[in-house]
């Protein structure tokens, strides 16, 4: 198979992440439940894994890095914490349903900063325009998950510390690729899933807090078990029951390989992968390419449209030839609606560290074959 559904998973994961899993449900059980060696293990480990994503990620203290099921989960904590009902939201025009449907739940006033796609200048100008009336946050993607759009992260956090407007960041397809750095953001939170680009298992994420917080599950934490309420400190306030101890020592191999690689190497292979990809498709005239003319505004996700197909359609077509994509809404008609695509959606190709040229060169011969008949 040729595997290029990265942006919703990383389906290929380095073997120290698989050997970690597999360690872990050989010897820890449960963290903070007791003295005995298994859950002293699982306890160190937690601590490590905090450790670390803090190094990476430019948290101060690791206590404020909270372990979560998926990006969706430190999203709505974030949004919950921070947005009261029926209070008034900016987001950029290409946020996930991850963000808006939270939004949607709370009654929100939300305003989108509508801006074409990959345009830079018009992303800040349209978040700034919409702050000028204030906001009880903003919440914005550093990457666009349906085009690869990076979008202008530094200037809008700048805009939000300016007028003082807590900024929630949705790191789902940037954390392993791109800088972040929670502290030169100033973020109140950033949300990360652990089974993208930081090549851990599914049902793990990050939530960094740099702000108080409000639980959206309570129960036993194996601490403060005398008091009702959660407790009032991070991280035991948002880790309410059984940590899921395979996923996240999975998840610490999967932030050490990044480390090891670095976001920046992964970052060039990738956009090398696209822009092979996007030369390889435009040779096509059947199809429509969504691409960036400045390398430095698209990540590793690239869509494309045929005239005359449903993405439906050709993504059952390129199955059948072994090569795996996504067609549709991608869970952001925002996005689609930001870009023009809302009437049918797109086919999304997306990679990973570990996808090759050759494979890339495997798809576009795949649709060579779709695009003939």
């Amino acid at each position: 198979m040729i595997y290029l559904d990265s942006a919703a998973t990383t389906f290929r994961k380095p073997s120290s992440v698989r050997a970690a899993v597999l360690h872990a449900m050989q010897t820890m059980s449960s963290p903070g439940r007791g003295g005995y060696p298994s859950a002293q293990s699982a306890e160190t480990l937690l601590f490590r894994t905090r450790s670390l994503a803090a190094e990476l990620f430019g948290v101060q203290q690791p206590e404020n890095v909270v372990f979560t099921f998926n990006a969706t989960h430190g999203l709505n904590i974030a949004i919950k914490s921070l947005v009261p009902p029926r209070g008034r939201v900016v987001i950029s025009g290409y946020e996930h349903n991850a963000v808006t449907r939270p939004l949607h739940a709370l009654g929100a006033e939300t305003v989108v900063a509508a801006s074409p796609l990959f345009d830079t200048d018009g992303c800040v100008s349209a978040f700034r325009k919409a702050l000028r009336r204030g906001a009880d946050a903003v919440v914005c993607t550093m990457v666009s998950n349906v085009f690869g759009f990076v979008l202008p992260i530094g200037e809008v956090a700048a805009l939000c510390r300016n007028v003082g407007v807590p900024l929630i960041v949705d790191a789902s397809q940037a954390a392993g690729v791109l800088p972040v750095d929670m502290t030169a953001l100033g973020a109140s939170f950033v949300a990360m899933p652990g089974h993208k680009g930081l090549y851990g298992p599914q049902g793990t994420g990050l939530l960094l807090c740099g702000t108080d917080t409000a639980p959206i599950l309570e129960g036993g934490t194996g601490s403060a078990s005398l008091e009702q309420a959660m407790p009032a400190f991070l991280p035991d306030r948002l880790e309410a029951g059984t940590h899921n101890m395979p996923g996240i020592a999975g998840l610490e191999a999967g932030l050490r390989f990044v480390r090891e690689k670095t976001p920046q190497r992964i970052a060039r292979h990738e956009r090398a992968l696209i822009r092979r990809t996007s030369s390889g498709l435009q040779r096509f005239d059947a199809c429509t390419v969504y691409t960036a003319e400045d390398d430095g505004a698209q990540a590793g996700v690239l869509s494309f449209a045929v005239r005359g197909r449903e993405p439906e359609e050709v993504a059952a077509a390129l199955a059948h030839r072994g090569v795996a994509v996504r067609a549709g809404y991608h869970c952001a008609p925002l996005a689609h609606r930001s870009a023009g695509t809302l009437e049918h959606g797109t086919i999304r190709m997306s990679v990973s560290a570990f996808e090759t040229a050759a494979e890339i060169d495997g798809f576009l011969h795949a649709m060579r074959g779709i695009l003939s008949k």
